[in-house]
């Protein structure tokens, strides 16, 4: 790491550094993850490899988006409570503004505007960026045989649907397990209550789920307890998010119709920046202006007050050897699931030679020379108009 920099200066830099990853961070959070990793080990020497990977092992086990988390937690880490907001709030601030324009036009026209043809190209660079994140993380993630057939079983278990959750914490299990069978003995019992924080979080969060899904007509306070609900409840991709607001919001509550759901859902896969901006969206519909500020602010509060809670903590739990052990395996299997979304990610977004060799001209530019990743971004949706 590089020595301490002035607290205006880094809150200054880091309210740059988000501005721009919430404009141009396309891919969903296994690209947003890999774009940070880029900034804040490899470009800025911020946090070590070791630090960056316990960050992104500890986020994963909590409800909420992950990017997003992970962007509030560097933040704290490197400048406290300012930090903290300062970060959050630039990396989900343009998006969002992005989506509330998005839906403006959508209410005003009664159709989205097109952006295939950009996102043609960008999604191949996002395959690039991605696959470099893994590689550089996995050297210092995967420190032993163990770990290595830990991340494979994490990757087998994450393909066969199993739930993320469970491979998570299964993961940091066997790792304990493995260091134990290896002859490893237990400190004392008490600093496995360590392995323990989830637990209440989980079941506390599954009682929000129920005390605040009750029916209501639509207003601003029940769009903010709900979407407060789901910020607080959620895990999963985007996928989750739609399967979880379409039960609620078009079933249940007849707040919305498929359509306008899947629309939401869609901008929030298009634009940059966090997929829980399709909060934004659907607050616009439902309550204009002042809907969407609310459904926004709903959906993010909950991983600013979880982080607040978890980002002191992370150092120490570091420093006890069970837990210590026990992130490692996290670590190893929150790697195994952003290998998992690049290959869906692939799939969809490698569909011809074009993008085929727009993925490998991109990897090979940030492997090899070092490109920025905001160049190769914009270069991905110059081509993606032409081709």
């Amino acid at each position: 790491m590089r020595g301490p920099v002035p607290r205006k200066r880094l809150l200054r830099e880091l309210a740059l550094l988000y501005a721009r990853l919430g404009t141009t961070a396309f891919g969903g959070p296994a690209a947003h993850i890999a774009m940070m990793e880029e900034e804040v080990v490899r470009r800025r020497n911020w946090l070590t490899h070791e630090q960056f990977l316990d960050l992104f092992g500890t986020v994963n086990l909590i409800p909420g988006p992950s990017s997003t988390q992970m962007a509030i937690q560097i933040g704290y880490r490197l400048a406290g409570w300012p930090g903290l907001l300062v970060s959050g709030v630039c990396f989900i601030f343009p998006a969002a503004l992005l989506t509330l324009v998005l839906a403006w036009l959508y209410v005003k026209y009664g159709t989205l505007p097109q952006a295939a043809s950009a996102l043609y190209g960008v999604k191949a660079v996002m395959v690039a960026v991605v696959l470099q994140a893994i590689w550089n993380l996995s050297r210092s993630a995967v420190k032993t045989r163990s770990l290595a057939l830990i991340g494979l079983l994490a990757i087998l278990a994450n393909a066969a649907g199993l739930n993320v959750l469970v491979v998570l914490f299964g993961a940091g299990t066997i790792a304990v397990a493995a260091r134990q069978a290896e002859g490893w003995k237990f400190l004392r019992s008490k600093t496995l209550a360590l392995l323990v924080p989830q637990a209440p979080l989980i079941s506390s969060t599954g009682t929000l789920a129920g005390t605040l899904g009750a029916a209501a007509p639509v207003g601003l306070l029940p769009l903010f307890l709900f979407f407060l609900k789901v910020g607080a409840v959620l895990f999963g991709s985007g996928y989750v998010l739609l399967a979880f607001l379409r039960t609620d919001l078009v079933v249940r509550l007849h707040w919305l119709t498929d359509k306008q759901l899947l629309d939401a859902i869609a901008v929030g896969q298009a634009t940059p920046g966090p997929v829980f901006t399709t909060a934004t969206f659907v607050g616009y519909l439902l309550g204009r202006g002042t809907g969407a500020v609310v459904a926004t602010v709903g959906i993010f509060l909950p991983s600013f007050l979880f982080i607040a809670i978890l980002g002191p903590l992370v150092p120490y739990l570091r420093k006890s050897q069970v837990f210590g052990i026990f992130l490692d395996g996290v670590n190893v299997g929150a790697l195994a699931l952003m290998v998992v979304v690049t290959w869906q990610l692939g799939r969809s977004a490698i569909v011809d030679v074009t993008t085929g060799a727009l993925a490998l001209f991109s990897l090979i530019a940030l492997m090899r020379f070092k490109t920025n990743t905001t160049w190769l971004i914009l270069a991905g949706a110059i081509l993606g108009w032409f081709a």
